[in-house]
């Protein structure tokens, strides 16, 4: 893939995960609203709860698009290597925000369950359980939704946000049941919906920290993906052997360092051009690659005849 091609790729990319916040944010907005006005009229904490949760997804979303924004931007003196792990960050603050939700959301519940026990609690009304059907459909459908444009343009953020609309599908699951037993009869079940739920949205805030973190700190590719990179390598007819491969992920684009090893009476000129065509294969195979760097040995082993 050319440079005009790479660049072209990269502002679709953009392109694509600013659309698909925009999306988000207008589907939250109207269903936190419809959510918050049901809990209320239907006295249902673990529905106000699940609110919140989708209210909370409006400012993940708002994160996502500033984070995609800034590591759009190119490569300056500060850094050279340009600014893609701000994406990370971004999905770092989106992780803070869901933690602080789900906090709040169970320090809620347990305030709720202590009025339960004074006998206060009220039994919420079928307005809660529509509310709850409803989200349980939109939601799951924005994960989906969400999770193919994160996969299309290999989007670290867009995917930590299509979790968020999972982890309120999932939320929206638990209230669900909650209120549907509290209208049976066990009033209590509306709160403990509310705590299930805070366990929910924190450890989707514990996924998306680690995996930020992880391409923060220059993991490796998966196995499967360093291999492939092996094989395109071998691949290209001058290359005797791959005798080290080295990745590294940065936000959502990786490095490479790979050392070839060729027939050492070739030229300089002859060598330089191996390794700019084994540079140029994994570009064009792997195009989550950014930059990639061969270096050339000479190959130690025995040469066979017709290959000197």
């Amino acid at each position: 893939m050319n440079l005009i091609g790479r660049k072209r790729k990269i502002r679709s990319g953009r392109q694509t995960a600013m659309y698909v916040s925009r999306v988000s944010i207008a589907i939250n907005l109207v269903l936190s609203a419809f959510k918050l006005f049901a809990g209320v009229a239907a006295h249902s904490g673990a529905m106000i709860s699940d609110g919140i949760h989708t209210a909370s997804d409006v400012l993940s979303t708002l994160i996502v698009m500033a984070g995609v924004a800034m590591a759009d931007r190119q490569s300056d003196k500060e850094h050279p290597y340009g600014h893609e792990r701000m994406e990370c960050v971004a999905a770092v603050l989106l992780a803070a925000v869901l933690f602080a939700t789900g906090a709040g959301v169970g320090i809620e519940a347990v305030k709720t369950v202590v009025v339960q026990s004074a006998g206060g609690l009220a039994v919420p009304g079928r307005l809660a359980l529509i509310a709850a059907v409803v989200s349980i459909v939109v939601k799951e459908w924005m994960y989906w939704y969400t999770r193919a444009a994160a996969r299309k343009i290999d989007s670290q953020a867009l995917m930590a946000d299509a979790w968020h609309h999972r982890s309120d599908a999932l939320s929206s699951v638990g209230a669900l049941v909650g209120i549907a037993g509290a209208r049976m009869g066990i009033a209590v079940l509306d709160p403990v919906a509310s705590l299930v739920i805070c366990i929910f949205i924190v450890k989707a805030a514990a996924g998306i920290f680690r995996d930020a973190v992880d391409r923060m700190v220059d993991k490796s590719c998966d196995d499967g993906t360093v291999e492939a990179m092996r094989r395109v390598a071998l691949e290209t007819e001058p290359v005797l052997g791959v005798d080290d491969i080295r990745t590294r992920m940065f936000g959502p684009r990786v490095y490479v360092d790979i050392e070839i090893s060729a027939d050492p009476s070739l030229r300089l000129d002859q060598a330089h051009g191996i390794a700019h065509q084994v540079h140029d294969a994994i570009e064009a195979e792997f195009p989550q690659v950014k930059h990639c760097m061969v270096h050339v040995n000479p190959y130690a082993g025995e040469l066979e005849e017709g290959e000197a």
